[in-house]
């Protein structure tokens, strides 16, 4: 095919991506740098100056690094156990992954919100063994925000692991243990390398998914304010457009610097994947 006929077809997509996400996006950011039709840095001095926005930020940046941990951490052995299963039982368990997924975030937060409140089932449990003398307060809370938006993002992470695992051929596996290597350090020194590019999509997709969440962190966060539940206040509350295009052009340079510095980690850990 040739190259003017493949620009030709590539031109709708790349129109309609221009149209609604990259001027939009470059509009967003530019506006941040004008304030009564002068160039400024006060928009951004003012927010990192401000304990309070710092505290807010520091708080969705550290909601999103634990998530994403804990969803690598849950998500590789289970991706590693369903990609070795039969074609069968491995669509029945994909399937079983994927569910949440198919659930409104706000069913599935209000479910949390029933688990996790003073009078929940953790806590009528924990109070009933007499491992408490009172209910804990986890409703409300950073820990909160991280169960919500794990089980949200782990599907995710499931998912672009297993479709990495599953294409690491097994022999690999057993010519490295025939060499004398363990199953541990078969494990480590070739499937974890092979699998560094799904960890990585997966992470990424998750602590992005994490920084840009709204749903979940509102209804369990209550008051703990996350970057994008103080961008809707600036924006549809307050209508402060302005605070609220900063806080969206600092969401953008995160996810930006997130990304670039995983690519880097996964050239790291996999110089030739």
């Amino acid at each position: 095919m040739k190259k003017s006929v493949i620009y030709w077809l590539l031109l709708p997509g790349f129109v309609f991506l221009a149209a609604f996400m990259i001027i939009p996006i470059v509009l967003t950011i530019g506006s941040t740098f004008f304030q009564e039709n002068s160039f400024t840095f006060e928009g951004y001095m003012h927010f990192f100056r401000d304990p309070y926005f710092l505290k807010i930020l520091l708080t969705t940046l550290q909601v999103s690094v634990v998530t994403t941990i804990v969803c690598v951490v849950l998500g590789f052995p289970t991706a590693y156990y369903i990609s070795q299963k039969a074609p069968r039982r491995k669509g029945i368990l994909l399937a079983l992954a994927i569910f949440p997924l198919l659930t409104s975030p706000v069913v599935r937060s209000f479910s949390w919100m029933i688990i996790l409140g003073r009078k929940g089932l953790i806590n009528n449990t924990l109070v009933g063994l007499g491992i408490v003398d009172k209910p804990l307060d986890i409703l409300y809370t950073p820990a909160a925000m991280m169960i919500g938006l794990t089980h949200l993002f782990l599907p995710l992470m499931i998912i672009s692991l297993v479709g990495v695992l599953e294409n690491i051929d097994g022999d690999l596996l057993k010519a490295a243990q025939s060499l004398g290597a363990s199953r541990i350090t078969a494990f480590r020194r070739v499937v974890f390398p092979l699998a560094v590019p799904g960890l990585v999509i997966g992470a990424v997709l998750v602590f992005v998914g994490s920084l840009t969440a709204y749903t979940t962190p509102a209804l369990l966060g209550g008051k703990q304010r996350v970057i994008a539940t103080f961008l809707y206040q600036n924006a549809m509350t307050l209508n402060d457009w302005y605070l609220a295009s900063v806080v969206a052009a600092i969401m953008i340079v995160i996810t930006f610097v997130v990304v670039g510095v995983m690519n880097k980690m996964a050239k790291t850990l996999n110089p030739k994947g």
